[in-house]
């Protein structure tokens, strides 16, 4: 069916609406290939909107912005150093226990549970772990002689990351850095606009970034103290602790992710074992969406 010339719906095509579809393709390619400098930047906007609540408050007692950021980097890289020191090396044998015990550890599921059993032999998943976990030594020799792309590689890695310290320490030293760039770049009609977005954006990513380390943290801490006072568990209790804390990070699906390791390792037990560590995941999570989420986050929500 044909539109007659003078409908409502005719649609008509510009030489100024070309261009504007043209510098917008542009400006996302554009965009395509500094992909990787707008992720630093964007990891460095984050960092420095969770710490300028507290280069704020050192600042209502006279400590320049530079002396307070620096402050905040040293206590960071205090607690950081003091967490490797303390935690790697348990975390490092229980990982190392792990990896060891896991090809029994499904045999005794395979054996307890006939599904499972079939299902694996079936499929062959068995065989695949087992010749993935055993072939790490000769990973680890072919990784060797990949040397120099690992290195590469990490040095990147290390880079990124004093890039991103770099950034995060001039956007929360250089007070509305941010806002001066953009205030300087948008059209002056909405500038008043795009000052209001930033501050909620800011005080809002802020608010939840220290939310969710919080939770990570509470949610790692009593999943780890849970399965301590079960005997059967305690072995991998720091481990499988830090699983649920790091997962935690990830929205809904996070917890379902970091309950499927103890779980599994509890089925190796007993069914017994396995439900008490199940009630247990089951009433930190309960806890954490009932009441944790709602008075931590309530400020980023709200």
């Amino acid at each position: 069916m044909s539109i007659p010339y003078n409908s409502p719906y005719r649609i008509t095509i510009t030489l100024g609406g070309i261009i504007k579809i043209v510098a917008v393709l542009a400006l996302l390619y554009v965009c395509y290939l500094v992909k990787d400098v707008l992720a630093l930047l964007f990891v460095a906007l984050i960092f420095s909107s969770a710490i300028d609540p507290w280069v704020d408050v050192l600042q209502r007692y006279k400590i320049p912005r530079t002396v307070s950021v620096l402050f905040i980097y040293a206590v960071a890289a205090v607690v950081i150093t003091a967490v490797v020191i303390l935690l790697i090396p348990p975390i490092s044998q229980q990982f190392g226990a792990l990896a060891k015990n896991f090809p029994s550890y499904v045999d005794k599921i395979s054996s307890g549970y006939n599904f499972v059993k079939d299902f694996t032999a079936q499929h062959g998943i068995l065989e695949r772990i087992k010749q993935n976990i055993g072939g790490l030594e000769s990973n680890l020799t072919v990784a060797a002689g990949s040397i120099f792309t690992t290195v590469s590689g990490i040095f990147g890695g290390i880079v990124s990351f004093f890039i991103v310290l770099v950034v995060t320490f001039y956007m929360a030293v250089e007070e509305n850095a941010m806002k001066k760039i953009i205030w300087s770049l948008a059209p002056p009609k909405d500038q008043t606009y795009l000052m209001q977005l930033i501050n909620r954006m800011q005080r809002q990513v802020g608010y939840w970034l220290r939310g969710e380390l919080i939770l990570m943290f509470i949610v790692g801490f009593f999943t780890w103290v849970g399965l301590s006072f079960i005997p059967a568990m305690s072995e991998y209790a720091l481990v499988l602790g830090l699983i649920v804390g790091l997962t935690e990070f990830v929205p809904y699906l996070g917890p379902i992710i970091g309950a499927i390791p103890a779980v599994f390792l509890a089925l190796t037990i007993n069914p017994v074992v396995a439900l008490l560590v199940l009630i247990l995941y089951i009433i930190i999570q309960q806890v954490e969406g009932n009441i944790l989420v709602p008075k931590i986050m309530e400020r980023a929500v709200g």
